[in-house]
C-alpha cells in the first residue's frame, strides 16, 4: 500500500469547498477564503490539498511508529464515519460526548474503563439471570452510558500520540486537553472555525456528511499504510538479524571443538622394498576408514608373503 491519493475533484465532488454563510465566518480563516458565492464562504482547496497531504503523512508516521489515533467526531454528521474508520483502522474514537478529562485525568478514566470491562464480563455471563430484570436493568443502563462514552478507548490503554478533530469548535475541550499534553492535533477547520492550536490544519466542509466520510477514509487509509509499513520494516529487520547460530550456541561450538580428542595417526610399518606400504600412513576417524586401513595392511602383508616364497624357490633352484 501506499499513501492515499485525492485530486481536487474529489474534493469538489464532496463538497469540501463550501463554507458557512459569511455572516458566521471567524476572520482567522480568510487566508483559506477563495470568495462568496450567494452568500456563502468558499474555501480555497488549492490550499487544503497540500495541507491535507501533510496531515496525512502525520497521521501515517504515527502509526508506522506504532502510536495511537484518537478519532473525534461526536457530532450528528461524524458519529458514525468516525466509528467506522477508527474500527477498520484498528484505532480508537470518541463519538457520542466528550468526558472533560478524558486526557487529563486519564487515571481516573481508566477507572471507568475498569469498571465498563467488568459490567461487560457479567452482563455476558450466565449468572447475571440469577439476579432481579430491576438489578440487570440498572447493570445495562449503566453499560450502555459507559460505552457512549468510553466504548471507543476501552482497548487505547494509555494517551494517544495524535488526534484528528471534526468541527474544532465542538471539540473545544479535547483540543484544549490536547494542546496541554502537547498531543499534537490534526483538525477539519471550517470558515466559522480557528487555527489556533492546530498542529495540522486542514481547510474543508465540517458539515456534509460526505466530506466527513472522505477525510475518514483518507484518514484510516493512511493508518493502514503506516501500519503495513510497520510490519514490512520489522520483518526485514528480523531477517537480517537472524541468525542460525546464536552467541551463546557458537561459544558451546567451539567449547565441544577445543574438548574433542585430537586425530591420532597410524604408524607407518617401515619396509622400503614396498612402495605401497606408505598407504597404510592415514589418520583414525569415526567413520570406520581405519578398516580400510586393516585390510591394505593384510594385502599388503600377503604380498609379502608371496615374494618371500618366490625369492626362497628361486634360491632352492
Amino acid at each position: 500500500m501506499s499513501l492515499p491519493i485525492f485530486t481536487m475533484r474529489e474534493l469538489l465532488e464532496s463538497g469540501v469547498h463550501f463554507g458557512h454563510k459569511k455572516e458566521r465566518w471567524n476572520p482567522k480563516m480568510e487566508p483559506f477564503i477563495y470568495g462568496k458565492r450567494n452568500g456563502i464562504h468558499i474555501i480555497d482547496l488549492s490550499q487544503t490539498v497540500p495541507l491535507l497531504h501533510q496531515a496525512l503523512v502525520a497521521i501515517r508516521n504515527v502509526a508506522s511508529s506504532g502510536g495511537r489515533i484518537l478519532f473525534v467526531g461526536t457530532k450528528r454528521q461524524a458519529s458514525e464515519h468516525i466509528a467506522n474508520a477508527a474500527k477498520r483502522s484498528a484505532q480508537y474514537y470518541i463519538n457520542y460526548t466528550w468526558m472533560a478529562g478524558i486526557l487529563t485525568n486519564w487515571k481516573t478514566v481508566s477507572n471507568s474503563i475498569s469498571r465498563f470491562k467488568e459490567l461487560e464480563e457479567l452482563l455476558n455471563d450466565e449468572k447475571i439471570n440469577a439476579l432481579t430484570k430491576k438489578e440487570i436493568l440498572k447493570l445495562t443502563r449503566e453499560y450502555n452510558k459507559l460505552e457512549r462514552a468510553i466504548g471507543g478507548i476501552k482497548d487505547m490503554g494509555g494517551l494517544p500520540d495524535i488526534l484528528f478533530v471534526i468541527d474544532t469548535n465542538k471539540e473545544a475541550i479535547a483540543i484544549l486537553e490536547a494542546n496541554k499534553l502537547g498531543i499534537p492535533v490534526v483538525a477539519i477547520l471550517d470558515t466559522n472555525s480557528t487555527p489556533d492550536n492546530i498542529n495540522y490544519p486542514i481547510p474543508g466542509n465540517d458539515d456534509a456528511s460526505r466530506a466527513i466520510e472522505m477525510y475518514c477514509s483518507l484518514v484510516e487509509r493512511s493508518i493502514l499504510d503506516g501500519i503495513e509499513e510497520s510490519l514490512s520494516k520489522n520483518s526485514k529487520d528480523i531477517g537480517e538479524s537472524s541468525d542460525p547460530i546464536s552467541t551463546k550456541d557458537s561459544k558451546i561450538l567451539e567449547d565441544n571443538q577445543q574438548e574433542a580428542p585430537k586425530e591420532m595417526p597410524v604408524h607407518q610399518e617401515e619396509d622400503p622394498s614396498s612402495s605401497k606400504q606408505s598407504e597404510a600412513s592415514i589418520t583414525t576417524s569415526p567413520d570406520g576408514k581405519d578398516l580400510v586401513v586393516e585390510k591394505k595392511k593384510r594385502v599388503i602383508s600377503k604380498k609379502k608373503i608371496v615374494e618371500n616364497n618366490s625369492d626362497i624357490s628361486e634360491n632352492n633352484e
